[in-house]
């Protein structure tokens, strides 16, 4: 497994990443709370698949620089 050199990351004054990963969640919990099982499951493929083809572009992006 590779190490992460963090010092290359410093902490962002004034972010909190704990109100975030709240926000995040209850933002997720609204928009899923009256779907049954098999939406839910739906609605998170689907959001995954976004987040792999928004990751692809950033990369096909960055490797074109």
């Amino acid at each position: 497994m590779t190490k992460i050199d963090w010092s290359k990351y410093p902490p962002v004054p004034g972010f909190d990443s704990i109100k975030m990963k709240r926000e995040i969640q209850a933002k997720i919990y609204e928009e899923t709370k009256h779907m049954t099982w098999e939406e839910q499951r739906e609605h998170t493929r689907k959001a995954s698949e976004a987040f792999r083809e928004e990751q692809r572009l950033r990369r096909a992006a960055e490797a074109q620089s």
